[in-house]
């Protein structure tokens, strides 16, 4: 049976919930900026982000009493949360490097219109 979370433990799970989803959005984005940008520093903001999710989930489990299959659950959501921004870059890159590639060809591939001879 599961024990539900006592009464001075709820404003704490609350925020650790909050904090969650706040803390995984900014992984996600900063993740993506730092790609994009090719900026390091960014990156471990990034990092810094995904321990504070980290701390955030293992707080939760705590306060929400997970045990069991439950503690699994949370780790493979953890592996999850810091796969998924790197498999949607990968995922995008792959998509939209065609339409880069085709942009790039017909710009080189037409004459400039600013000087006209």
């Amino acid at each position: 049976m599961i024990r539900p979370v006592e009464l001075h433990d709820f404003l704490l799970s609350f925020f650790a919930s909050a904090s969650i989803i706040v803390s995984g959005a900014c992984y996600a984005l900063l993740f993506a900026w730092a790609r994009l940008a090719g900026r390091r520093a960014v990156l471990a903001w990034a990092y810094a982000a995904y321990a504070l999710l980290a701390a955030s989930v293992w707080l939760l489990a705590e306060t929400a009493h997970f045990e069991g299959y439950w503690r699994v659950l949370t780790g493979a959501m953890l592996a999850g949360y810091f796969v998924a921004p790197r498999a949607v870059f990968r995922l995008c890159s792959a998509t939209h490097a065609a339409e880069h590639d085709e942009q790039t060809r017909s710009a080189i591939s037409r004459p400039s219109q600013e000087n006209p001879p």
